[in-house]
């Protein structure tokens, strides 16, 4: 038996592929991830499961329902009787934390195998590769492969995390039992630096887990039921791999889950909103150190500079050192550099070095930026 269950919690007969949509425009401070997954995405394909660990859309349910059975069997334990779909992280816990003795509570659901299903076999296969490969063999592997994705994916599971736990606002009692059931999730696409680097090819323990992964996001396996969610419908990241996204929410799911973000930090969606009618009043008068900054990367420190009337405090032949003095905050403190070399059209650009704020001359804060002291700074040519 399959269901769905939306926002509210509330289960029903699936009829399709609910809280889920096509990925969202590029928005300012943030580039839109591609949507699908290749076909492949075997052990040590890295480009292949960092698509799968991006991917954006509807999951392909059969797919995933069928890697979730098998995934059952791999363990030695029956299927689930039945298959529950979310369409976030969020819904699969409201669902799980419905009345002990509605369809997906305690009773219904039976015990967490998460170990058996994960973790057992997970580490039988890293066994078996560190017998087989050597434990630097093994280390090898895992830098040419899962290393390379580990941090983009456990920061952006970390940050679901993070935004599960803060929308469980009832008290230290519903933050801890969220925290338990995130304990008995299993991260489907989000497992991908793992499953990059471990056989997972057909007859592995692991076939069922790259299955869902590569199919459906995160899930919840018990004795008797299995909860899959939906992927999310749009996620925005900056160059670093943080979410990052200045006119709307940097991952969004299809039922109305979503995280702010400016430039990995976290953000209040109504803040974002405010970021189009900044003033430098306005700047100047938020008393949050932190969201302070993301106001005044978004306005951009040049405009400021203008727009407030700051002043100079330094000025030699490599440019000129503008500071600017922020209630209950360091300094900022930015050289404007001219380069030398002209545009095509004759014009030439200028560029602000952030620098930092204990800077004294210009030339000082232009040799940080080469990693230099003030005296070791004299280019013989400049480009």
């Amino acid at each position: 038996m399959t269901a769905t269950v939306g926002t509210a919690g509330t289960t029903g007969v699936t009829g399709g592929i609910g809280g889920a949509g096509a990925v969202g425009p590029v928005g300012a401070g943030g580039a839109a991830e591609p949507a699908g997954v290749p076909a492949g995405a075997a052990a040590g394909d890295v480009d292949g499961w960092r698509a799968v660990a991006a991917a954006t859309g509807p999951a392909d349910r059969a797919a995933a329902e069928a890697g979730v059975r098998l995934a059952y069997r791999r363990a030695g334990l029956a299927e689930p009787e039945r298959i529950v779909w979310a369409g976030s992280p969020r819904a699969a816990l409201r669902l799980l934390r419905e009345a002990p003795d509605g369809p997906c509570g305690p009773a219904a659901r039976g015990r967490s195998v998460r170990e058996a299903v994960r973790s057992a076999p997970w580490a039988a296969e890293r066994g078996r590769l560190n017998e087989l490969l050597g434990a630097r063999g093994w280390g090898r592997r895992w830098a040419v492969t899962g290393t390379r994705l580990w941090e983009t994916t456990e920061r952006l599971a970390d940050r679901i995390r993070a935004g599960l736990v803060e929308e469980a606002a009832g008290g230290p009692a519903d933050e801890a039992e969220v925290r338990l059931l995130l304990l008995d999730a299993v991260l489907g696409q989000h497992d991908a630096a793992w499953l990059c680097a471990f056989g997972t090819e057909p007859g592995s323990p692991l076939e069922g887990l790259a299955a869902v992964a590569r199919s459906a996001g995160w899930w919840w396996p018990y004795e008797r039921l299995a909860v899959v969610c939906e992927r999310p419908v749009e996620l925005h990241r900056d160059e670093a791999g943080r979410l990052d996204r200045g006119d709307g929410p940097a991952l969004a799911y299809g039922d109305g889950f979503a995280l702010h973000a400016w430039r990995g930090m976290p953000v209040p969606a109504a803040f974002l909103a405010e970021l189009r009618a900044l003033t430098p009043e306005r700047i100047r008068t938020e008393e949050n150190a932190e969201l302070r900054r993301v106001m005044l990367e978004f306005y951009g420190y040049d405009r400021y500079l203008r727009e407030s009337r700051a002043k100079p405090v330094h000025r030699d032949d490599t440019g000129v050192l503008w500071r600017i003095p922020l209630p209950d905050d360091e300094d900022v403190a930015m050289v404007e550099v001219v380069n030398s070399t002209p545009e095509p059209d004759g014009t030439s650009r200028t560029y602000w070095l952030r620098v930092p704020p204990d800077t004294r001359t210009a030339r000082q804060g232009v040799a940080w930026t080469f990693g230099l002291e003030a005296d070791a700074y004299a280019p013989l040519r400049e480009t």
